[in-house]
């Protein structure tokens, strides 16, 4: 695959210095009332709110903006404006779209966007924003291919706006407590870990064919504005909505819905970034669909001081081996990530959830480490307090950190997707014992939606 110069122009994505500078100078006409106008009694002044846009707000996006509310909510866009009809009530003076390219277009004084579309638009909409001036926050998993992953992180930081990836726990007390554990030494020095989830029986269908039938789109849907940036295809109830999660053309299956939740204790405690290879075992892999289930395997080198970790994510029902120090009657949770240190182990549920311990009696007899991280005040409030300071590295879980997280687990994508084991180079972006990577590791879009 190409980089750098060409693999932007072959996207039509080139970026420049100038063409930065020009669309942040096009995204600087705001509508804003000047600061010494007052709001109501006990309410904030509207020049000190920001002026927040919804993509995707009939599902995900409209909890979102449930906690980007105390803001001004200016415009919404969804392709199903039914499903969107609850988000639509409870903003009622906001700006309506289907289009997100036409509503970035248009409204100027839009400073920052929620994203909660499927996988496939995350980076045509970011991107578009971004380019604009617009602060970002983007429903997990950060992208749909690693490419995406890494071109994100680079416009985010050329642009100097502030981002975040949607995933929750890493506001959380359990993150912090899990670092201040492994880093006052409780489990000893760690060189394996186990990540699990549930996902996907019982939420989507993986393992499966393309349908054959061809319904008609239901009236409140855009198909072809759902389809976006994918190659076209009949619609079908087998897509959306949800269920897109398993079809390669739009989602990354549970490792992209989960795994950037179970596993970013582990990335950001023992700061793993990139893996030198992954592999992967799986049931039947399909032509259009993630598997049934998977166990993938990824290995990281050593990292200054801290030696390589193996870490094996699993998913689909599978587990891994019950730890003897759990207790008796006890069993793991259904979403949840394993330590295993030299000198014991310890278990945290889902969404970084709070650590244990095992033997838990280990909890009683271990002094609680001392605080060694400040903390959140919440993780969509931290990306808003961030955007109103115009400080990109207020939000924690911003580009910087969530691009390589990302890019990261995708490269086990390519594991299942290709059926074997993948050496990798981050710094290349490509696999060398597997050129036909390539075309996964960056896609063609539909025409009007490159990024």
């Amino acid at each position: 695959m190409e980089h750098g110069k060409k693999a932007n122009e072959r996207c039509g994505c080139r970026i420049s210095r100038r063409g930065f500078l020009g669309a942040g100078a096009a995204a600087a006409v705001f509508t804003i009332l000047p600061r010494h106008v007052l709001g109501g009694p006990g309410q904030k002044p509207p020049s000190e709110k920001l002026n927040i846009a919804g993509i995707g707000i009939g599902g995900q996006g409209g909890g979102d903006l449930k906690d980007m509310e105390s803001e001004n909510i200016v415009a919404l866009c969804d392709v199903d404006w039914d499903k969107a009809a609850g988000c639509f009530k409870r903003y009622p003076d906001a700006k309506r779209y289907r289009d997100y390219r036409e509503m970035l277009e248009k409204e100027k004084g839009i400073e920052a966007v929620m994203i909660a579309t499927p996988d496939h638009h995350h980076a045509p909409a970011a991107i578009r924003a971004m380019k604009l001036g617009k602060h970002v926050y983007v429903e997990k998993p950060m992208a749909h291919t690693i490419y995406e992953a890494r071109l994100m992180a680079q416009v985010a930081r050329e642009m100097k706006i502030v981002s975040q990836m949607g995933n929750n726990g890493h506001a959380g007390e359990g993150l912090r407590l899990t670092y201040e554990y492994i880093h006052d030494g409780a489990i000893g020095t760690v060189r394996e870990v186990h990540v699990w989830s549930d996902r996907p029986a019982g939420w989507w269908p993986q393992g499966i064919d393309r349908p054959t039938d061809t319904p008609p789109v239901p009236k409140n849907l855009d198909w072809n504005l759902w389809l976006g940036p994918a190659s076209e295809r009949p619609y079908n109830p087998a897509y959306c909505h949800f269920k897109w999660r398993g079809w390669f053309d739009f989602g990354t299956g549970a490792l992209g819905d989960m795994a950037v939740h179970n596993a970013d204790p582990a990335f950001f405690c023992l700061n793993l970034g990139a893996p030198d290879w992954v592999e992967a075992e799986t049931s039947p892999v399909k032509k259009e669909t993630y598997p049934e289930w998977q166990i993938i395997t990824y290995h990281f080198p050593a990292r200054g001081e801290m030696p390589p970790v193996t870490m094996k994510w699993y998913d689909g029902g599978k587990l891994p081996p019950r730890p003897e120090e759990l207790g008796e009657g006890k069993n793991l949770d259904k979403n949840g990530i394993l330590f295993v240190g030299e000198k014991g182990k310890m278990v945290c549920p889902g969404w970084s959830g709070e650590p244990t311990l095992l033997p838990e009696s280990r909890m009683k007899e271990y002094p609680k480490p001392a605080k060694k991280l400040p903390r959140s005040v919440g993780h969509r409030q931290e990306w808003i307090d961030a955007c109103k300071k115009n400080d990109p590295k207020g939000a924690l879980a911003g580009f910087d950190y969530s691009g390589p997280f990302t890019e990261a687990l995708l490269v086990g994508n390519l594991a299942v997707r290709l059926g074997k084991r993948i050496e990798w180079d981050s710094k290349s972006m490509k696999t060398a014992n597997a050129p036909e990577a390539d075309a996964l590791i960056n896609k063609r879009y539909r025409e009007g939606w490159a990024v």
